[in-house]
C-alpha cells in the first residue's frame, strides 16, 4: 500500500511555464486560463526575452535592467494600457493607476499615512482579526479547513477595519463582493490586447463596469461625506488619516472622488494580496513540517497563549523569513508590464517606443542565476537580506512607485501567521494542492485546503 507521504509532491505547487513558442491562439488561450502561462521556461534562464505577437514585447529578468526601468527611467515606463484599462473603472485615476504629477502630488499626500508610527498604531486591529481568525478555525479542527477562505475573511476584516472603522452605512460583504464580481468580469486578457489593438478599441469584456461597483462608489461617497460631517474618529484610521492629509507642495487636499479612489485601492490591494501571501505562506508550513514546527516554537516562546501584536515582530524572525519566502515563490503581483515610452537599451536590446516591457516577477524569483535551487521552500535563505540583490527581489516593486502599503501587509502578515502557528498544526491534505494561477493576482485555484489540529 503506498503511504500518503508517497503521494505529496517533492516541490511546492508552481506553474507550468511555456516550452514551445504560442502564437496569438495560444497565447490568448494561456492568458485568459493563466497569465503566466504566458511566461517560456527559459525566461527562468535568460536576463531578457523578446519577441512580438500582436506587437513587439520585451520580457525583463536582469535585476540591472529592472533597476533602470523601475527606478533610473520610470517615467519613461509608465503602466501598460491593459492595467489602466483593467483597474481604471474600478479605482479611478488613484495612486496604482495614476502618472506624473497626479500621481506625485497624491504620493505625497498620502506617504504620512503609510508612516512606521502611524502602521503601528493599527496594530491592535490586526491582533484582534488573528484572535477572530484563530476562533474560525478552532471549529475546523479534526478536519480540512479552507484556509484562503479564513484568510480573506480576516484580512478584509482588517481593511475595512482601518479604512472605514465606523462603518458609516457601508456594507462590507457587499463591497467584498461586488470587487469580486469586477475582477471575474474585466482582468481576463482580450485578444485585442494580445494582438496589441489601440486603447480606443472597445473590449467587450470591461465594457461592464458592474452595477454593484457603481453602488460601492456610492457608498464610499456617502460614507466620507457623514465622516466629513462628523469629524475623525477617536483612534485616526485611514479615512481620518486622508481626509487631514495635504500635498506639502502645493497644499492640494484629495476631493471625495480622489479620496474615495484611494480608500478602494487599499481596500482592493490591501487585503487580497495579504490574504494570499498568509494562505500560501500556511500552505509552504504544512509542506515543510520541520520549519512549521521551528516557527511554531518560536511563536509560543514570544507569545504564549496570547495573539501576536505590533510589538512583537522584532522576536519573530523566522516567521518574517517564512513570509519572504513566500512572497519570493508566488508574489501576489507576479506579472507587471509597462508601455515604453522612449527608445531604450535593455541588456543590449533594442527597446522602442510602444513596446511591451515585461517585469515576470514571478520567472525573476525562481530565476536559476539569481537563486539557488529556486523552486525550493527555504526561508534561511532571507536570514542574510543583504545578500540578496536588491532587484532580484521585487515582491512590492520598487523605485518610488514602490508599494505604498508595503510595511502594513508585512505587520499585518506576520502578527496573523504567527498566532495561528503557535496555535494549530496544519498538514497537506493528499490530491488537494492549491493551484497557483493569475489573473489580476496570483490566487490558489481550489483553495488552500490543510488539516488543521491543535498545537
Amino acid at each position: 500500500m503506498t503511504s500518503p507521504a508517497a503521494l505529496l509532491p517533492a516541490l511546492p505547487a508552481q506553474v507550468p511555464l511555456a516550452t514551445q513558442p504560442l502564437g496569438v491562439w495560444g497565447s490568448l488561450q494561456a492568458g485568459r486560463r493563466n497569465v503566466l502561462e504566458l511566461i517560456p521556461e527559459i525566461a527562468t534562464h535568460a536576463p531578457i526575452i523578446s519577441g512580438r505577437t500582436g506587437k513587439r514585447w520585451h520580457m525583463v529578468m536582469d535585476p540591472e535592467a529592472l533597476r533602470r526601468i523601475l527606478r533610473d527611467r520610470v517615467e519613461d515606463y509608465p503602466k501598460s494600457t491593459v492595467t489602466k484599462q483593467i483597474l481604471e473603472p474600478a479605482i479611478g485615476d488613484s495612486l496604482f493607476v495614476a502618472e506624473g504629477q497626479e500621481w506625485l502630488w497624491q504620493r505625497r499626500t498620502a506617504a504620512p499615512v503609510f508612516t512606521h508610527r502611524n502602521v503601528a498604531a493599527l496594530g491592535p486591529v490586526m491582533t484582534a482579526a488573528a484572535d477572530r481568525a484563530s476562533d474560525r478555525i478552532g471549529h475546523g479542527v479534526g478536519r480540512a479547513v479552507n484556509l484562503f477562505d479564513e484568510m480573506v475573511t480576516a484580512t478584509f476584516e482588517v481593511i475595512s477595519d482601518v479604512t472605514f472603522s465606523g462603518g458609516e452605512g457601508f456594507d462590507r460583504a457587499a463591497v467584498h463582493r461586488a470587487i469580486e464580481q469586477y475582477i471575474a468580469q474585466t482582468a481576463k486578457v482580450s485578444l485585442l490586447d494580445i494582438l496589441g489593438a489601440p486603447p480606443w478599441v472597445p473590449r467587450l469584456n470591461r465594457m461592464i463596469t458592474g452595477a454593484a461597483m457603481r453602488q460601492t462608489k456610492s457608498l464610499a461617497d456617502q460614507a466620507i461625506e457623514a465622516r466629513k460631517a462628523s469629524g475623525p474618529k477617536p483612534v485616526p484610521d485611514l479615512l481620518d488619516l486622508l481626509l487631514a492629509g495635504e500635498d506639502p507642495k502645493s497644499g492640494r487636499r484629495m476631493t471625495t472622488p480622489e479620496l474615495r479612489d484611494n480608500l478602494l485601492t487599499f481596500i482592493v490591494a490591501g487585503h487580497e494580496t495579504t490574504a494570499l501571501t498568509l494562505s500560501w505562506a500556511l500552505y509552504l508550513c504544512a509542506f515543510d513540517p520541520a520549519v512549521q514546527q521551528a516557527a511554531r516554537a518560536e511563536a509560543q516562546a514570544v507569545l504564549g497563549d496570547r495573539a501576536a501584536t505590533s510589538a512583537d515582530l522584532g522576536a519573530l524572525p523566522l516567521t518574517r523569513r517564512i513570509v519572504d519566502e513566500t512572497l519570493r515563490l508566488y508574489p501576489p503581483a507576479a506579472f507587471l508590464s509597462r508601455t515604453a515610452q522612449a527608445e531604450d537599451l535593455l541588456c543590449g536590446r533594442e527597446v522602442r517606443p510602444g513596446d511591451t516591457v515585461i517585469l515576470p516577477i514571478y520567472a525573476l524569483h525562481r530565476h536559476h542565476k539569481l537563486w539557488q535551487e529556486p523552486h525550493r521552500f527555504n526561508p534561511a535563505r532571507f536570514a542574510d537580506p543583504k545578500a540578496i540583490d536588491r532587484f532580484a527581489y521585487l515582491p512590492f516593486g520598487d523605485g518610488p512607485r514602490i508599494c505604498i502599503g508595503a510595511n502594513f501587509a508585512l505587520q499585518e502578515a506576520v502578527i496573523i501567521l504567527a498566532t495561528l502557528l503557535a496555535r494549530f498544526r496544519f498538514a497537506l491534505v493528499p490530491g488537494k494542492a492549491p493551484k497557483p494561477v493569475m489573473i489580476l493576482t496570483l490566487r490558489p485555484e481550489g483553495g488552500v485546503w490543510l488539516m488543521v489540529e491543535r498545537a
